[in-house]
């Protein structure tokens, strides 16, 4: 058997690296749909832990976008995490008395998450497992996860407090 000559190693080299240079871009793309994938999956289990916690406690649980993972947040901004606490006083504000249930830490960078106006502040779940706003009204809506560069999937909250995935054709600014 003999050795392998220089042209040999050198087309060898070239294929591999050809190989390589294909698949990088690919890999990134489903770096970043997976990425976006967790975050839609964040929040809908966060919705429905937040359900079956309210049914479980029979008392009123809020998730509200929160950057420091204690207090909400103003301003929707869900991507940078949220919080999910049993809201004693039903003001749809987390006092500190009231018990944290769940920390949803921020998403990957280059995410954002926009609810309309019914969710962009808070969800909130009664003890019987519906949503409903801090003034009694029915609460459903749609959040919308985004990446630049990926199609939008919106998360719909329906009247009854349950949760569906719905990916989009819309691209992603």
């Amino acid at each position: 058997m003999r050795g392998l000559t220089l042209l040999e190693l050198l087309t060898g080299i070239a294929i591999a690296s050809l190989l390589l240079l294909l698949s990088v871009p690919l890999y990134r793309s489903w770096i970043a749909e997976m990425e976006l994938r967790d975050r839609v999956e964040a929040l809908v289990a966060g919705m429905a832990f937040a359900r079956a916690e309210a049914i479980t406690a029979q008392r009123r649980v809020n998730l509200c976008p929160s950057a420091d993972g204690r207090y909400c947040a103003e301003g929707g901004r869900w991507e940078e995490g949220f919080i999910l606490f049993v809201d004693y006083n039903q003001d749809g504000e987390r006092d500190d008395d009231e018990p944290l249930v769940r920390v949803v830490t921020a998403a990957h960078p280059g995410i954002s998450v926009r609810g309309n106006k019914p969710v962009a502040d808070y969800v909130s779940y009664t003890g019987l497992g519906n949503t409903r706003m801090i003034n009694g009204a029915l609460q459903m809506g749609t959040f919308t996860v985004c990446r630049a560069g990926s199609n939008a999937v919106d998360v719909v909250l329906a009247n009854g407090g349950r949760v569906r995935v719905n990916r989009t054709k819309a691209a992603c600014p």
